[in-house]
């Protein structure tokens, strides 16, 4: 981890209430795939902003955020050349065994962002199907990534782009059909993590979820973000996380 002075470079909308935005760090940088960032926002927001990192090309890093309260909405009204605070990256994020060789990417909401970068980082060199949901069309984001998986499935829940459906039930339909990976990776909503649980589990197949939790510090002190193990045990989600095997979490 490292805090970094940042310059944005880019700051747009990408879909209704989701924006993409750029910062150019002073060195270039390395990024384990489903790692995250703490942004500072400034103004009366003394705590930072944390946000998953979409990609990194040299020295330009690009997170991707939905616009729910002040702390974002301030954000999205950072101009270019703005400069401000990033601590990165955070978390422990994806890792893909060397035997591993099909991988299934399940992502939901603003939990396919982190997913990107799973596909910039092993796309070429794993067979990857990703199935990701949509609220509606007009959500619909990050497509020209998502062409970079051998499969991709895009759903959405009222049926205006794709099939009528979530990921979870996208991907169970392929494995109705014989797909077995050999991994899940997985970000999403509560509901739709917790389905997926169920199924990996009747179908034997490992998981990863990188969970979505509050954050007040990203760097484990403040205890904000704990989460339950299985073993009766808590786990700090910033600092143990935000990626666990689905089988040692509570959901």
């Amino acid at each position: 981890m490292k805090e970094y002075q940042a310059v944005i470079v880019e700051n747009k909308e990408i879909a209704n209430g989701i924006c993409s935005v750029t910062f150019a760090l002073p060195v270039a940088t390395k990024v384990r795939a489903g790692q995250f960032g703490d942004i500072a926002v400034g103004g009366t927001h003394l705590l930072r902003r944390p946000i998953a990192i979409c990609k990194v090309e040299e020295n330009l890093v690009t997170f991707c955020y939905q616009v729910k309260g002040e702390g974002t909405q301030r954000l999205k009204e950072m101009k270019v050349g703005e400069e401000t605070s990033v601590l990165m990256p955070l978390g422990n994020g994806f890792f893909v065994e060397e035997t591993e060789k099909e991988v299934a990417l399940v992502g939901g909401g603003v939990g396919i962002f982190p997913l990107i970068s799973v596909l910039r980082e092993y796309a070429g060199k794993k067979t990857i199907n990703a199935y990701m949901g949509f609220r509606n069309k007009g959500a619909v984001c990050g497509l020209e990534e998502f062409e970079k998986a051998d499969k991709f499935v895009g759903v959405t829940d009222d049926g205006s782009y794709g099939e009528k459906m979530n990921s979870v039930q996208a991907f169970a339909a392929d494995l109705e059909k014989g797909y077995r990976p050999d991994v899940v990776l997985s970000c999403g909503p509560l509901p739709m993590l917790k389905a997926l649980k169920k199924l990996v589990e009747e179908k034997n197949i490992p998981c990863y979820v990188s969970l979505e939790e509050r954050m007040g510090c990203g760097i484990g002190a403040c205890l904000v973000c704990v989460c339950d193990l299985s073993s009766g045990a808590k786990a700090r989600v910033c600092k143990d996380g935000p990626v666990f095997n689905v089988t040692e979490v509570e959901l």
